[in-house]
């Protein structure tokens, strides 16, 4: 009998933490839903307050707070406060949080933290399972940053690759890099690809397509100079064999 009302009452506790548990998260989920209200009305300060009462045992939800307050910091251009809140957004959901590291990369950007960007860019990418396709992108420019074209150039296809829809921006520095390799027909293309997909409303795209196609005019131009040179050489080399060929003949 004493057995039954231990069970009992032990099933009766888990019930009640299970409900405190529940009913906290509903708390925790408010307190984001009245935060995110108050970032619709860029009312950072107050947003923060609101994600601050979400308490670290609310999990996930937790995890989603933190991210939010960094957000937060990162409109009211508080870069460092920014890092830290990503930083424990992280942490809380033991490191599987691509948003979270797609963000910290671009603040560690801004602070011009290059190795520590490509670090969270490149873990977004392995947590997602390839995935968050704007990582690749980003850690194409931390690449060209760094002058690694090359590299530079594989990252912004492989983010074209896997995007489901148009990227402009990405074909655009895709000819960028091609141009600095000197694959200037790739990439009067790519920029071409650009301009299509963002109904020619792509100043940066324009301007490089001119400044490819410049480039490539003026190759042609350079390889018929050369095409001429050599003619004209020939053409020499041919008259003098032909005097030559005339003296030889009068020797006696």
């Amino acid at each position: 009998m004493l057995k039954r009302i231990s069970l009992v009452a032990l099933l009766m506790i888990c019930f009640l933490t299970t409900a405190g548990v529940c009913l906290a998260n509903d708390e925790a989920r408010e307190a984001i839903r009245r935060g995110n209200s108050k970032v619709a009305m860029e009312q950072y300060e107050e947003a923060i307050k609101e994600y601050q009462r979400v308490p670290k045992t609310s999990g996930d939800l937790y995890g989603t707070a933190r991210y939010n307050i960094g957000v937060c910091n990162y409109e009211l251009s508080r870069s460092e406060e920014a890092v830290a809140e990503y930083s424990a957004a992280i942490e809380a959901r033991s490191g599987r949080y691509p948003k979270a590291l797609y963000a910290l990369g671009v603040v560690l950007e801004e602070l011009e933290r290059w190795g520590d960007a490509g670090k969270a860019y490149q873990q977004a990418i392995d947590v997602s399972n390839g995935t968050y396709v704007e990582a690749y992108f980003r850690l194409g420019l931390v690449a060209f940053q760094g002058g690694n074209y090359a590299q530079a150039s594989s990252l912004f296809r492989e983010a074209i690759n896997r995007s489901k829809d148009h990227f402009p921006a990405s074909h655009n520095n895709l000819g960028v890099t091609l141009a600095l390799l000197g694959r200037f027909t790739e990439a009067e293309r790519e920029f071409e690809i650009a301009l299509e997909q963002a109904s020619s409303k792509y100043d940066d795209a324009l301007y490089n397509l001119a400044l490819c196609r410049s480039r490539l005019n003026s190759a042609r131009a350079e390889r018929l100079a050369l095409q001429a040179t050599w003619r004209s050489g020939s053409e020499a080399i041919r008259a003098r064999n032909l005097a030559l060929t005339h003296d030889l003949g009068t020797i006696k």
